[in-house]
């Protein structure tokens, strides 16, 4: 793709990058194939081609208005594109780029702003997240059945072992998961436990940095990577062996930290290190010797790959191939590629798209007439829980039931 960059932009460090990525590009369409808005929406600007069009106007100076913002705003971030892209263009980069360029030239409406800024002063504290989220589970018997649903009841949470192996590594116990889901992490605790490796928490640590991040306020989603750094690095120095992820969303993050602090003189080795240690708890286990737990309780069972899995840390069958292992028989799901309409904060955001993409997801999950859906996000697991017809639980949860 050629292009001709204004002045404003064309010699920054973003506007060479953005140049670059748009470059990569051959016009060939084939990632509408696989992006679900295009599915849904049928418009050219509403698939992948189509917006890179728009960002590519946009440095090139011209006029920026709440239509462009529209369908990038529209867009989830889920990185089929890029699986399905022969060419390798660095689809999800450029977008960040088109959002953060387009939030600074077209003004939001103050609904939009505040029901934003109400987000990023949520979502990532963990003690507001479950204090906010008590109240509503107290109140869930007097809402709407419609609204109930969306409230995560509370399940029992698993004793954390304390006993202390050679073999250790970190958890990252996150923000949302820490408040909605905190059997997720005991679960991966014991499974690794189980295997003698002793999984570490680090109190300090918090939030990924993925919602603000997400809603284009990067100063504060690099505070809490730094936050983040600093609370694991005596662990780092002490050996650990890697930095765990249960939540597929925040393992993408992670994965990226050295590239958000590679500018960051205090910072930038360290979180070069952080992200070669990262891995997806499935990483973790399909090295290890997981005979242990071939005798599953509920042996049919969905699996709901999240976009961030496989399209964003390339881990696609990973998770799959361990369940098999472990004598899981696996329904097939059509159209397995296409996101399932959480993508973090969207199914707020664009809560209609995200109703849809849900029912045609769930269409396909339940379609193999599974007893249990199993998934490997946090925001997946509550967002297809909310219309399921079966239980909606962390694959991991499905190993532990298995620990004595």
């Amino acid at each position: 793709m050629q292009t001709s960059l204004s002045e404003a932009i064309r010699n920054t460090a973003q506007g060479q990058e953005a140049d670059t990525i748009l470059r990569s590009c051959v016009h060939c369409g084939f990632c509408n194939a696989t992006c679900p808005t295009y599915q849904l929406l049928g418009d050219e600007l509403d698939g992948p081609r189509g917006r890179i069009y728009l960002i590519k106007q946009m440095l090139e100076g011209q006029p920026v208005t709440k239509h462009t913002q529209l369908h990038l705003d529209r867009c989830l971030t889920c990185r089929a594109c890029e699986t399905t892209c022969p060419s390798g263009v660095r689809y999800a980069r450029l977008a960040e780029i088109g959002k953060d360029l387009i939030e600074q030239q077209v003004p939001r409406p103050l609904t939009q702003r505040v029901l934003r800024r109400v987000l990023r002063l949520v979502l990532p504290y963990p003690q507001r997240f479950a204090g906010l989220l008590r109240i509503a589970r107290g109140l869930r018997p007097l809402l709407p059945a419609a609204l109930a649903r969306k409230i995560p009841v509370l399940e029992n949470i698993p004793v954390w072992p304390t006993t202390l192996h050679t073999r250790r590594m970190l958890v990252l116990e996150g923000c949302v998961q820490r408040g909605a889901t905190p059997q997720v992490n005991a679960s991966a605790a014991r499974v690794l436990d189980t295997l003698n490796i002793t999984l570490l928490r680090a109190p300090q640590a918090g939030c990924c940095g993925a919602v603000s991040a997400h809603l284009q306020a990067h100063g504060e989603a690099l505070a809490f990577m730094k936050r983040n750094i600093d609370a694991w690095w005596p662990h780092i120095e002490a050996g650990v062996e890697a930095i765990v992820t249960t939540a597929s969303g925040c393992g993408v993050v992670v994965n990226d930290y050295g590239a958000y602090l590679r500018d960051e003189p205090a910072y930038a080795h360290k979180a070069a290190r952080v992200s070669a240690l990262a891995r997806d708890i499935s990483e973790v286990l399909s090295a290890e010797d997981v005979s242990k737990f071939t005798k599953p309780l509920t042996p049919r069972i969905a699996f709901h790959a999240p976009c961030t899995l496989q399209h964003g840390q390339k881990l696609a069958g990973k998770v799959e191939g361990i369940l098999q292992r472990c004598g899981y028989e696996l329904t097939p799901t059509p159209d397995a590629l296409l996101c399932c309409g959480s993508a973090g904060t969207y199914s707020i955001l664009q809560a209609e798209l995200s109703q849809r993409l849900l029912a045609n997801k769930l269409s396909a999950l339940h379609s193999g007439a599974p007893t249990l859906i199993a998934t490997a996000n946090i925001g997946c697991q509550l967002h297809l829980a909310t219309q399921a017809q079966v239980p909606v639980k962390h694959w991991i949860e499905l190993l532990d039931m298995q620990v004595k």
